[in-house]
């Protein structure tokens, strides 16, 4: 039976032994494509920023943000398992932790998240696919929960496998495509395969 990467009972059990891992790309790699849209959508001072980290898991995505400065980083997962990790992460990294981890469901954030209660970044890698398992009304629910928390001028920046990830009904996005990074081949006449990164602005 296939894995229901929508289920917390899932990560809980994945968890359980899984201390770090990658979703689609490296953090590093996945910094190399946003890093432009950091310097134009972040606050003239960066490192004021406050960003939202969705779906963490057991990535060191964080751990790239803190190195670049930016330390107002709340990391969010809906499995508890997910912060320790992250902490974890962060601690072997930088000695200490400065960073946030909260629990609490993507689909249906709570109006405060740790010291915030907006975001001038959103950032996630693959999470939205996770979601996505639950299908399109989950994509929906998160679409609108992230919304909300965006401070003005803030965006949304998504990893995704899907070249159709957002294509959702009443998504208060406008969904622009910013990158395709093709998939490694096994052979020379396999397939062009790529993951999509998308940028999300809010419509008015």
């Amino acid at each position: 039976m296939a894995a229901d990467f929508s289920e917390q009972s899932y990560w809980h059990q994945r968890y359980q032994t899984e201390t770090s891992f990658e979703w689609l790309i490296s953090s590093e790699h996945f910094m190399s494509v946003i890093n432009p849209y950091l310097d134009q959508h972040l606050p003239g001072d960066a490192s004021s920023a406050r960003i939202l980290h969705l779906g963490g898991g057991t990535s060191d995505l964080q751990n790239h943000f803190r190195a670049r400065g930016l330390v107002d980083v709340t990391n969010v997962d809906f499995e508890p398992l997910a912060a320790d990790r992250g902490r974890d992460l962060e601690r072997r990294a930088f000695g200490d932790v400065r960073m946030r981890y909260a629990v609490a469901d993507v689909t249906q954030l709570p109006e405060r998240i740790g010291d915030s209660s907006t975001f001038d970044l959103v950032v996630d890698k693959s999470t939205c696919d996770a979601v996505a398992c639950g299908g399109d009304t989950q994509v929906r629910r998160m679409s609108h929960s992230v919304r909300r928390c965006l401070a003005d001028g803030g965006v949304w920046l998504s990893l995704s496998f899907s070249g159709q990830r957002f294509d959702v009904d009443d998504v208060p996005f406008e969904v622009e495509t910013i990158a395709q990074i093709p998939t490694p081949k096994l052979k020379e006449t396999d397939p062009n395969i790529y993951y999509w990164v998308y940028r999300l602005r809010p419509v008015s």
